[in-house]
């Protein structure tokens, strides 16, 4: 297991769990490349095909959706990284096209490191090289879990799966989330997504907003949502404690320049 490291020693760094999970020697390696910037929700990262040359860690509230398409049309999202984790080129040594459509799902701050100095730096430390690859476990724990959930749960479990998800990676109660989106998110049609939030806001479980939902009585959603987030959480632990997404207080925003 790594070395354990108190959030608040780091807490100059970005706001993103796996940056600040780094060792100092670590983090030192590739904090003259980190570049700072700003997303905004529906930005297209990468599209299948695309050569993997950037890693975006996001930060604070931000949220990225990785979606598969289908040959429907439809793209189906597979899972949500915010900023316990990064997206593109984790453990690439070379060239890596993206398999899926990686968008902003909400919008704030990231850090972007090239791919090849993410390599270089793995090249001098081992500790760094295997944070990176713990990591890439957890994401994969994450895909094998949203596999299984999609196969065996209920449109209501899964739905209240991915609020409480999206919630715990914003930290907010406040999740920007249209009834079009969420089908994407569950690959069903509108009409099954409606039916159950309607359910959920008869029983006073939340309420809709223009463009977002907000959450009156989380646990009466987590009574409601399967434990596949748990399952993930609890590998997270084994792996990476203290790196899944807790209650702490968003930093301060400054202004940052767009992510490119």
């Amino acid at each position: 297991m790594a070395p354990q490291h108190d959030a608040q020693k780091n807490s100059d760094r970005p706001f993103n769990n796996l940056l600040r999970r780094l060792s100092d020697a670590d983090f030192k390696l590739i904090e003259p490349c980190l570049e700072l910037g700003e997303g905004r929700a529906d930005d297209l990262l990468y599209n299948p095909g695309d050569d993997v040359e950037i890693v975006h860690f996001p930060c604070g509230p931000s949220l990225v959706s990785y979606l598969v398409p289908n040959e429907d049309g439809r793209d189906v999202e597979s899972i949500l990284v915010g900023r316990e984790g990064a997206v593109g080129g984790i453990v690439s040594h070379g060239f890596l096209p993206a398999y899926t459509r990686i968008m902003v799902k909400v919008g704030g701050p990231f850090a972007r490191l090239r791919v090849s100095k993410l390599e270089a730096a793995k090249a001098k430390s081992h500790t760094l090289r295997n944070l990176f690859a713990r990591y890439a476990d957890c994401m994969l724990a994450q895909v094998f879990q949203s596999t299984a959930c999609n196969a065996i749960h209920s449109i209501e479990q899964r739905t209240a799966k991915w609020i409480i998800s999206a919630m715990e990676r914003t930290g907010s109660d406040l999740v920007p989330l249209t009834h079009e989106q969420l089908s994407a998110m569950l690959g069903v049609g509108r009409s099954y997504t409606s039916r159950v939030i309607q359910t959920f806001k008869a029983e006073g479980v939340l309420e809709t907003r223009r463009g977002a939902i907000l959450v009156r009585n989380r646990d009466a959603l987590a009574i409601r949502a399967c434990l596949c987030n748990d399952a993930v959480k609890g590998h997270f632990e084994e792996v990476l404690r203290g790196v899944y997404p807790t209650d702490e207080p968003q930093p301060a925003k400054r202004p940052l320049s767009p992510v490119k």
